[in-house]
């Protein structure tokens, strides 16, 4: 995985496990594109008008996700509060994603794979979150 490449090449190397940081960073991303593709898919259904709110959280998910994966990613001078409050609303995000998913996987086989998505997503976030948190007293990254 190339993101491992680039850790073990940067000049600041993760005090914390870097397999669990590239596991989230994984874990993230496909979430993002998962949700993506099921606001895209619910956008295709012919009841799309019962699918919005699933669709905007599919897209706010998505981006959080993005985002949190980017955050991640770099290494030099991170903030731990920030890191930790960012995997914070990533797992919120995740965690109302997966439960708006939940309502319409009956239907829609696309909510049923957001929704598992969506909550290994959650779990890897609190994961870290607990790393993070055990780790308080010595620097994240």
């Amino acid at each position: 995985m190339k993101t491992s490449e680039m850790f073990a090449a940067h000049p600041r190397k993760l005090t914390m496990d870097v397999t669990a940081v590239t596991e989230c960073i994984s874990s993230l991303v496909e979430c993002a594109d998962v949700c993506t593709s099921c606001a895209d898919a619910c956008l295709g259904e012919a009841t799309v008008q019962n699918l919005t709110k699933c669709i905007r959280l599919n897209l706010d998910c998505a981006d959080i996700c993005q985002t949190t994966a980017r955050v991640l990613s770099r290494q030099t001078e991170a903030v731990p509060q920030l890191l930790r409050t960012q995997l914070e609303s990533c797992a919120v995000a995740c965690r109302l994603c997966m439960q708006e998913c939940e309502v319409h996987s009956e239907m829609h086989q696309h909510c049923r794979i957001c929704r598992s998505s969506c909550q290994s997503c959650e779990k890897i976030c609190q994961d870290l979150i607990s790393r993070l948190s055990e780790g308080t007293r010595t620097t994240f990254l």
